[in-house]
């Protein structure tokens, strides 16, 4: 089994800053990839940036030059660090994980549970 526990969300106003963090945890083999996802009201989930097992990072355009994704290999956890926030980046905030669970399985998909990210003065 694999969790992924997300830390961070809640209330930030309009042009602050808020820090996400995601740990993966239990019978991991490799990561191949981490990031996140969001969701807002009445949208489909997208992505917002994701990082790969060798450093490379995909930022959506919306959160380009705002928001920033980093991982600390060691302890199996991704961050997203948002700065300049806007109202519009309201949303529940998914992390997602694409990793073996062993050397010779197949990888799974796996998500956290969503933490709410509010902007609003």
């Amino acid at each position: 089994q694999v969790q992924l526990v997300e830390t961070g969300g809640g209330l930030v106003q309009p042009g602050g800053s808020l820090e996400l963090s995601c740990a993966a945890s239990g019978t991991i083999f490799r990561i191949i990839s981490m990031g996140w996802y969001r969701q807002a009201p009445g949208k489909e989930r997208e992505l917002v940036a994701d990082t790969n097992a060798g450093g490379a990072t995909n930022i959506a355009d919306s959160v380009k030059g705002r928001f920033t994704i980093s991982k600390n290999n060691a302890m199996n956890t991704v961050y997203l660090q948002m700065n300049t926030v806007k109202p519009e980046d309201t949303a529940v905030y998914y992390c997602h994980a694409l990793l073996y669970q062993t050397h010779y399985g197949p990888h799974g998909e796996y998500w956290g549970q969503g933490t709410q990210v509010t902007v609003s003065s």
